[in-house]
């Protein structure tokens, strides 16, 4: 009997160890900590774009500051990869194979996460709130492990096109692409939104390569060519550039830029706010510098947590409304999984996702579905008035 018993009590405590052993041997993930990982480009072309990382490390502090998620602590590791594609993926297997973290969250770059996001789908390694708005994350049936943030850029670049057919009907457009896919992509979504007027409004096309020291015979073949009207399909630096070169020719025709080189701190008050006036750009941010938004109670919070958890950032800096945003968005998908924090589970709720959020636009939500991975799907047009960013229209479906 008493062989029985010990028997019985060994199998028990095998079986309770299994358990345990089955429980904790999710990857990143303890009795007290998930650990998740990012890529970002700290240095090189795209630096100014990692302000969003710092954001989104003082809202996890904030959470666990207030208890983490479901007793866990975040533990965010951002590395360097210097918006460099091989680098990318070195930093980023480091990440999953030594650093062991669960997922990989809001790595930035288009480029940088096309080039690993084979290899995380392969491994089945949540590609999560991507910081790119290429259409490519958007890819459920080749890529389930994949789901970005913004709207996409041919939905962004579709809406720029509609409101100049509304606003500007006659316009001489003038446009400066990226030459790869980010810059391709917005200059189909562009000649969508404009449509049948396309080839009639658009005078000139030109494009530039990432590794070009300046743009500046591109901003001169374009005022050549008589358009009254530019859309800079670039990145922040070569954005910064355009509107730099432009000034110093004397040449003032309605600018547009990307969402992601519309930032006041880290690209527009650099060239100088009374030298970029009238800019457009769309958003489905709130600006909580902007007059609109003072009494705005989600503002005042998100001043309040700036102060104390990121007291030497600028205020100015939409980035930091982004990151706080997106972390709010990750942190509401670890809390929708529970006790199950496995890959699998977390990306389920990750493509289950409908919530507001409290600095995004009224009437902008975050939905996903496993059809259809895009978080995002409205913006606002804006214009630059004075030091601010000044609400166009009503908020309108990035289709």
């Amino acid at each position: 009997m008493k062989s029985f018993r010990a028997l019985a009590f060994l199998l028990a405590t095998v079986a309770a160890a299994g358990f345990a052993t089955s429980a904790m041997s999710e990857p990143g993930v303890s009795d007290t900590e998930i650990r998740i990982g990012q890529a970002m480009p700290f240095s090189g072309p795209l630096s100014s774009l990692s302000v969003a990382s710092a954001a989104e490390d003082a809202y996890f502090r904030y959470v666990n500051d207030e208890g983490g998620v479901n007793g866990r602590k975040i533990k965010l590791i951002a590395v360097d990869d210097g918006y460099n594609p091989a680098v990318s993926v070195e930093q980023t297997r480091k990440l999953v194979e030594s650093e062991d973290v669960l997922l990989i969250f809001q790595s930035i770059g288009t480029a940088t996460n096309v080039a690993v996001q084979k290899y995380l789908n392969a491994r089945k390694v949540p590609q999560l709130f991507v910081g790119s708005a290429s259409s490519r994350f958007n890819n459920p049936t080749q890529f389930p492990w994949t789901l970005a943030w913004s709207p996409t850029q041919d939905a962004e670049a579709s809406i720029y096109g509609r409101w100049v057919l509304a606003n500007h009907p006659d316009a001489k457009i003038g446009i400066l692409y990226q030459n790869d896919d980010f810059g391709k992509e917005y200059l189909r979504g562009f000649k969508e939104g404009l449509g049948e007027k396309a080839p009639s409004m658009i005078v000139k096309e030109v494009s530039y390569d990432v590794s070009e020291p300046t743009i500046d015979s591109q901003i001169l073949a374009l005022q050549s060519s008589g358009a009254d009207l530019v859309f800079y399909m670039s990145t922040p630096k070569a954005s910064a550039q355009a509107l730099r070169k432009s000034n110093e020719l004397g040449w003032k025709p309605t600018q547009i830029v990307a969402y992601s080189s519309s930032s006041i701190a880290g690209v527009l008050r650099a060239i100088g706010l009374e030298r970029v006036q009238g800019l457009i750009s769309a958003t489905y941010l709130k600006d909580p510098n902007s007059p609109l938004w003072s009494d705005d109670a989600a503002v005042k919070q998100w001043r309040a947590w700036l102060a104390k958890y990121l007291p030497a950032a600028n205020p100015n800096d939409f980035l930091n409304v982004y990151g706080y945003s997106v972390a709010q968005a990750m942190v509401d998908v670890l809390k929708r999984s529970g006790s199950d924090l496995s890959r699998p589970n977390v990306m389920t709720q990750a493509t289950s996702i409908d919530l507001t959020l409290p600095m995004l636009l009224p009437g902008v939500r975050v939905r996903t579905n496993p059809a259809d991975m895009r978080p995002i799907k409205q913006m606002q047009i804006q214009k630059i008035e004075g030091e601010r960013w000044i609400p166009v229209g009503e908020v309108i479906d990035a289709k």
